[in-house]
């Protein structure tokens, strides 16, 4: 199911409520202090790449109205552009209720807040609720403006409430799983504390803050979560409709939700430690291609990533600049406290929009009630627009290879092999100097089957290429091999006497490749690791350029006796990028050395093409995880890098494949690189169908499409919003798409709204 997502300027409008006789306003009670008087700062100040801190207020903060406490605010839902609802969880035994409240967005001036009404939230007889039989915690006011929907922790329920006098007058079906032990299988107080309606109020999402007993948490701490979805329409009946599988943060709870629409939500997750404080993070969340789990016992039983809701990081509210803020008891940073409540506002400048986030106080005196304005980039989903495959056993003309490895069936191939195989693509660039083109590329595999000892017969060569999106088939039109007629390489190679002295895999292991200004070609290289420079038709101009810091494979041929390596096996240049003009490469090691403190640390080389020489800069490069490793990089304008960060699996058991944008301008004090995840291969958007029908057995394709492919190993940015993405299929070892069938090399072309912002 696609829930209809409109503009997102346009979703206040969508929830407008018409105030006038809507609620029961009352205006002569005590009000709340202006807000410029309470504690107001402005900050343009960064949170994240996709999020600024607009500014806060706590205005709010200890204050009363009509005699009740303003505290113990959980939800926020808005109403107008400029005013919002926000709902009161179980303060004691005060009634259950509603503040209305007229707010600014802290655009052009300062963030305000300030109660205008009150309305008593009743049963259908008319007494009101209160905090010993309503928890509120999720709000939704409807369209048409007649209603809300509101959660309660405490069975869990959703109720609609009238506006116009507070009173319910429906309650809907929660399935009996979901209810509080020994009904059901949720704990108290960890229930429906996420409440959200689509735009067009067509679909619901209630998400639980903690998991059911049935599910608990992963070995990491990860809540194994449950997110329920109705489907209906405003003010009409809603009936469950799926079940979806969420993972929260190790020791955090989901406690609100905002639907986007088109399948998209926005997440807050947060949690609390004694001494320490409060953690607090928004997620943008996909559910295209969602999996029902409504029949799943245990999400523990989950292995499929692409089973779990994807989500990826917009803020975390520890990182936003404390702009003059304060706290009550110890926090990471003093603008945290207890955020319960999220609300998406208006359209900003830049294609941005107002998120305003509200924290519950819990009625205590060490905690604060605060409203956040924070202005956030939303770009939509990555899509899947073109596919093209080249068969595993497409083999080009030349000897055969492979006659050193073992004579065993391996995914249906059986070695020796009838010419040159086509292991994938470890590069992937224009075919010509200025082309920008996805129809013909220039692609280049890597040494061949994965060691020196076993491609000796594996020739180095790139393809000239030619993706046909329409019938998704890659066909190779021509190729050039590397060769050193010269013998410009200073060490034997194994067509050491022959004219054309073709290189092999057991001379050079190939995996990046650059064209620069005058149209010659580099090679980043991982036996030295190296750079090797030919020119357009692939003869070497010259020696091979080592690193100038001695770093060493096992493999190189310039270690000395005696010398150990600085660098592991195969994590030498598997990424370069080359500059905008062509006289500028930046190599980057997949791995760590050996002697990095930090073994997530990949560096970013710097070398000078016109000086035929390394610069001496260097730049770090922080993967999320030490096992995860740089599959190539490119320029994507100016000075900033899109680089693929991958993990080492295939198939079902992938986790991370993924396009991160950094600025090389942009370094800290250290050399540490900014990082801005820009797309999860594993979740791309299909709408179209490009990668269906589905071949028997074949994984990750349909409306949610993955690249779960083990060697992703090729990015080039195209014009526009657009990549290209290939892989090496280390032929034939890989069955991360049919299993016990060789996987195929795959050319993808995918849009990334928001790439270049």
């Amino acid at each position: 199911m696609r829930s209809t997502r409109r503009s997102i300027p346009a979703l206040a409008a969508a929830a407008a409520i018409v105030m006038s006789g809507a609620m029961s306003v009352v205006l002569s009670g005590v009000a709340v202090p202006a807000a410029g008087a309470a504690g107001v700062r402005e900050s343009g100040g960064r949170c994240s790449p996709d999020a600024s801190l607009l500014g806060f207020t706590d205005a709010l903060d200890k204050t009363t109205f009509e005699d009740t406490p303003v505290a113990g605010l959980s939800a926020l839902a808005l109403t107008r552009p400029s005013r919002a609802l926000a709902l009161v969880d179980n303060v004691g035994t005060t009634p259950a209720r509603l503040y209305d409240l007229a707010i600014t967005d802290g655009r052009n001036k300062s963030l305000s807040a300030e109660v205008r009404g009150m309305t008593t939230l009743r049963r259908p007889d008319g007494v009101p609720y209160t905090g010993a039989d309503f928890d509120g915690e999720g709000l939704v006011a409807e369209r048409g403006g007649g209603s809300v929907l509101a959660s309660s922790e405490s069975e869990p329920s959703i109720r609609r409430f009238r506006l116009s006098d507070g009173r319910q007058v429906a309650d809907l079906e929660v399935p009996q799983r979901f209810r509080v032990a020994p009904a059901g299988q949720a704990t108290a107080n960890q229930t429906f504390e996420a409440l959200a309606a689509t735009p067009d109020g067509r679909a619901l999402y209630a998400g639980m803050e903690g998991p059911l007993s049935a599910d608990g948490r992963d070995a990491q701490g990860r809540g194994l979560q449950r997110i329920l979805r109705y489907d209906g329409r405003p003010g009409g009946a809603y009936r469950p409709a799926a079940q979806y599988a969420y993972r929260t943060d190790p020791g955090l709870g989901l406690v609100e939700l905002v639907a986007l629409g088109d399948d998209q939500l926005l997440a807050l997750e947060r949690g609390f430690t004694p001494g320490v404080g409060n953690t607090v993070r928004v997620y943008l969340v996909s559910a295209t291609g969602a999996t029902d789990v409504s029949g799943v016992e245990s999400l523990a039983t989950l292995t499929d990533q692409r089973a779990w809701l994807g989500k990826r990081l917009l803020a975390d509210v520890a990182d936003c600049p404390p702009s003059g803020a304060t706290s009550k008891q110890p926090q990471p940073n003093p603008l945290l406290d207890n955020i319960e409540g999220m609300a998406l506002g208006g359209r900003l400048p830049g294609d941005r929009h107002t998120l305003y986030l509200l924290s519950d106080d819990n009625n205590n005196a060490t905690q604060t009630t605060r409203l956040y304005a924070l202005s956030v980039r939303l770009p939509d989903e990555a899509r899947l627009t073109a596919r093209a495959l080249l068969s595993a056993t497409a083999y080009q003309p030349g000897p055969t290879s492979g006659t050193k490895l073992p004579p065993d069936t391996v995914n249906g191939v059986t070695p020796p092999f009838a010419g040159q195989p086509v292991p994938g693509f470890s590069a992937v660039i224009p075919a010509g100097a200025r082309s920008r083109s996805a129809d013909r590329l220039l692609a280049m595999p890597d040494n061949g089957f994965g060691s020196k000892d076993n491609s000796p017969d594996f020739l180095l060569r790139a393809y000239f290429i030619e993706p046909d999106y329409r019938d998704h088939r890659i066909r190779v039109r021509d190729h050039l091999d590397f060769r050193d007629p010269e013998r410009k390489v200073p060490f034997p190679i194994v067509n050491q006497d022959t004219r054309d002295r073709l290189l092999t895999g057991a001379d050079f292991d190939v995996e990046s490749l650059a064209r620069d200004a005058r149209g010659d070609l580099w090679i980043g290289e991982e036996f030295g690791p190296y750079l090797v420079r030919t020119d357009g038709t692939g003869k070497v101009l010259q020696a091979p350029i080592p690193l100038p810091d001695g770093t060493k494979s096992p493999q190189s041929p310039d270690l000395t006796p005696g010398e150990s390596p600085t660098l592991p096996a195969s994590r030498g240049f598997e990424a370069m990028a080359v500059s905008e003009d062509g006289w500028t490469l930046y190599p980057i090691l997949e791995g760590a050395r050996t002697g990095d403190a930090d073994q997530r640390r990949r560096v970013v080389y710097e070398f000078d093409v016109r000086a035929n020489a390394y610069t001496g800069r260097t730049w770090s490069f922080l993967v999320d995880d030490p096992g995860l490793l740089v599959g190539d990089a490119a320029v994507l304008d100016g000075r900033r890098l899109l680089l693929i960060e991958r993990d080492n699996a295939m198939g079902p058991s992938s986790q991370v494949k993924r396009l991160v944008v950094t600025d090389l301008d942009e370094a800290g004090p250290d050399g540490v690189l900014p990082r801005r995840t820009a797309v999860d291969l594993m979740r791309l958007a299909d709408p179209k169908g490009v990668s269906t029908p589905a071949r028997p057995g074949e994984y990750g394709v349909g409306p949610l499409f993955s690249f779960p492919l083990q060697s992703v190993e090729s990015v080039l940015p195209l014009s526009g919003d657009r990549v290209v993405v290939a892989n090496d299929n280390n032929f034939p070892g890989n069955d991360g798409r049919i299993p016990g069938r060789a996987d195929d090399t795959e050319v993808i072309v995918i849009d990334v709204p928001g790439l270049r912002d």
